[in-house]
């Protein structure tokens, strides 16, 4: 299954396992089965240390354990995992054989401590092999299982197994089950999911952030922007913080990136975790998973500024630099937040394998609008596409693609007016045609939004001018109404949202905050 380059590749990883594992199948009759034990037996093959049976009784088949040899195994994976989810099979191999997670010694503790008087955490993942979110959450709870042995895992792919998708009511992924109920859905890393189950984590965080002394710069975001801001303070030799509610912003939901300069092709994912590299390569004081919710703007020039977080802590800055970055636009209509993750998505390429064979809808007419119709035209039975406008805003290439496949349907000058359900999934979408009035109703099973993006700038309200979009309104510096106060990236009113203006503007932005300290007397943070 594996070509010899690949082989040679993980031979290589394999090298580092220290500690015997073992792989435990359990089979049925079915192609994938086959292609499971073919699979487990090519790895086996490439190490000494890796063994593999297929006389496992678990009773989700195809699936298999991966385990240290002799213990009780608390990772499995009821999935053939290739794609995106190869990389979470060989970290699990790598960690159960004892190689050394890159995971900070202080969070490798708070997991091996949990010890929950409820009994054993057991957690089930419902994934696709083609969503590029999922593997974080899968790496992240295969490792707790790994560190735990109260902690057990399981990674499904959904494609595998319809049957529990149907009654589990499963519209995207990745989601999470915890002891048989609900836990998350959507792109979780380990500090989230440690944050829900250690329940004084919270507050044992809130301390340690208020403990910490005034940065010279702080960037609130951690998206391209913020990331090429934290780099460029950082390399002024300043005290440079970054706080942020999800390092890697928007890019961890992008699948392909083709346009930045330099870099011919990579994933968002990817792009994500070299833009966290590269800042905390630096010394930057790196806050993830961490939500601001206030900003408090000095009396004076020289006196810096206070955020506050949603645990309570606030962080001192002599100056700070804002690239919040956006989040997915809502359409806004009955239904939509009601049927969220059942059956309204907002990532085709992760959620699409879900709807494969069915009937969806793709609201949204620009280029992410019509390449989410393209791509999910190849798996689902038939799209179809709502426009606002009276044309579609995509590309001319793309809209001839387009017209050229024959189970999607497009209409323009239409308004969305609702979003139909059972009570527990979409069954429907109700549009408005503009120019005649005339309401229709579509019989589908998901409903994808694609309608661009809304800056993530509420908790600015009254303190930053914002225009009515609430976009952060800077000046050709960088710089916002308040002193001291900088902004960058897709939050600002600089045109056109891509990622390497973004960068860009981040890198303008902490240049300018630094020519506005050095030209500040140095005084202290109140």
């Amino acid at each position: 299954m594996l070509d010899a380059g690949l082989k040679a590749q993980l031979a290589t990883y394999l090298g580092r396992v220290t500690q015997p594992v073992a792989l435990v199948s359990s089979l049925d009759d079915r192609p994938a089965s086959q292609e499971m034990r073919a699979l487990l037996e090519e790895i086996a093959a490439l190490s000494d240390k890796i063994t593999v049976r297929h006389d496992g009784t678990h009773e989700r088949r195809p699936s298999f354990s991966v385990g240290r040899a002799g213990h009780d195994a608390g990772v499995r994976f009821a999935a053939v995992p290739l794609g995106h989810e190869f990389s979470s099979l060989v970290l699990a191999l790598l960690h159960a054989g004892g190689h050394p997670p890159k995971v900070e010694a202080e969070v490798i503790e708070q997991v091996r401590s949990l010890a929950p008087e409820s009994g054993d955490l057991v957690f089930e993942t419902w994934m696709s092999l083609t969503c590029h979110n999922c593997p974080d959450v899968v790496q992240a709870l295969n490792l707790m299982a790994v560190l735990n042995p109260r902690v057990r895992h399981v990674a499904i792919d959904g494609a595998l197994f319809q049957a529990e998708v149907e009654a589990r009511q499963i519209m995207a992924v990745p989601t999470v089950f915890l002891n048989g109920q609900p836990f998350g859905s959507g792109r979780m890393e380990l500090a989230d999911i440690l944050a829900k189950v250690d329940t004084g984590a919270a507050a044992r965080e809130a301390a340690k952030l208020a403990a910490k002394e005034p940065f010279d710069m702080l960037i609130v975001g951690g998206g391209p922007a913020g990331a090429a801001a934290a780099v460029y303070a950082a390399r002024k030799g300043i005290r440079t913080g970054v706080v942020a509610e999800r390092f890697g912003g928007q890019t961890l939901d992008t699948l392909g990136i083709e346009n930045y300069v330099s870099v011919p092709e990579t994933t968002g994912p990817k792009f994500a975790a070299a833009l966290e590299a590269q800042v905390r390569g630096y010394g930057v004081d790196l806050m993830n998973q961490q939500r601001v919710t206030r900003l408090e703007p000095a009396a004076d020039a020289g006196g810096g500024v206070t955020v506050e977080l949603a645990n309570g802590a606030t962080l001192r800055a002599r100056s700070l630099v804002l690239a919040p970055g956006a989040r997915w636009r809502n359409v806004g209509v009955p239904g939509e937040q009601e049927y969220r993750n059942r059956g309204v998505a907002y990532c085709p390429h992760c959620d699409g394998p879900l709807f494969k064979g069915k009937r969806v809808a793709v609201i949204g007419g620009g280029n992410s609008g019509v390449e989410a119709a393209i791509d999910l035209a190849g798996m689902v039975e038939h799209v179809t596409l709502v426009e606002f406008a009276e044309q579609l805003k995509a590309d001319a290439v793309l809209v001839d693609k387009l017209g050229s496949l024959a189970n999607v349907a497009v209409h323009v000058n239409a308004q969305t007016t609702e979003i139909l359900g059972d009570g527990a999934k979409v069954t429907g979408l109700v549009f408005k045609d503009r120019a005649s009035g005339e309401g229709h109703r579509v019989p589908l099973a998901g409903v994808f939004v694609q309608i661009g993006l809304v800056p993530n700038t509420e908790w600015l309200r009254g303190t930053v001018e914002l225009t009515r979009h609430g976009e952060i309104v800077v000046d050709e510096r960088g710089a916002t109404n308040l002193p001291g106060v900088f902004a960058a990236g897709d939050a600002t009113t600089v045109p056109f949202k891509q990622i390497v203006i973004a960068a860009g503007q981040g890198a303008k932005a902490a240049l300018s905050a630094f020519d506005h300290l050095i030209r500040s007397p140095a005084a202290a943070v109140a």
